[in-house]
């Protein structure tokens, strides 16, 4: 029997790269989802999944945080996928967004809906990075906001533990998205890139979902708290 079957599943920013190989993936694992897009409908991206709901919601608006978590009566999983980085993080206004999205309204989201995630005695899987480790010098409030990101999964699984909600991070390194496209464009900077890569190659977005799944399942049942890296090696280095 697959493991999710009858679960509710919630992946923010599931319409496209490593959110949308997870949604796929708990669909499959016979989950309900719903995913989260800034887009008016899913047909408005490359790939819609069937069977999947789709909610749009700018989750950098509290208003939109809260209107998002009032459509749920019930949940297992919490995806905190959505995320997104700037071209000019030193600027304040820039920087306050960056972390707006991938730090404040994971918190926002988690805590609006841990009544239900208690409930189901459900799990939380946040998509943090290896900037969670590592500095990125151009990014410094996606640095700050991973980084964060990586505190705030050590506390929750903690403050929750007794309450039956893990909280669990997965940091992916060299993914293979939309995101990254611009760095596979140039051979020569590819290589370079990848020579820091033990494995020597760009991570598939649905091994971040493999991880996720893992972390979400009751194979998981006795981890909190705790970070996974997703990076062909990469930290080792």
């Amino acid at each position: 029997m697959k493991w999710a079957a009858g679960k509710t599943a919630l992946v923010t920013g599931g319409s496209q790269g490593i959110g949308h190989a997870t949604a796929a993936a708990l669909r499959d694992q016979g989950a309900q989802v719903t995913v989260t897009g800034t887009r008016p409908g899913f047909g408005d991206y490359d790939d819609p999944l069937d069977g999947v709901a789709y909610v749009q919601a700018d989750l950098a608006q509290p208003a939109a945080r809260a209107a998002l978590a009032a459509q749920f009566t019930a949940l297992d999983v919490l995806v905190n996928n959505a995320g997104r980085g700037s071209a000019n993080e030193y600027a304040q206004d820039e920087f306050e967004a960056v972390m707006e999205l991938n730090l404040n309204a994971v918190m926002d989201l988690s805590v609006r809906l841990f009544p239900l995630l208690k409930a189901a005695g459900g799990s939380i899987v946040n998509v943090g990075s290896l900037a969670s480790f590592l500095a990125i010098k151009e990014g410094p409030a996606y640095t700050a906001s991973k980084a964060g990101l990586l505190g705030l999964t050590r506390a929750l699984g903690d403050k929750w533990a007794l309450e039956g909600v893990r909280v669990n991070l997965v940091a992916p390194g060299f993914i293979a998205t939309r995101m990254t496209a611009r760095m596979r464009t140039d051979p020569d900077f590819e290589k370079r890139l990848l020579r820091a890569v033990p494995m020597r190659r760009w991570g598939e977005p649905a091994e971040v979902a493999d991880a996720i799944l893992f972390l979400a399942s009751p194979a998981a049942s006795y981890i909190t708290g705790q970070s996974l890296a997703i990076d062909g090696g990469l930290l080792l280095r």
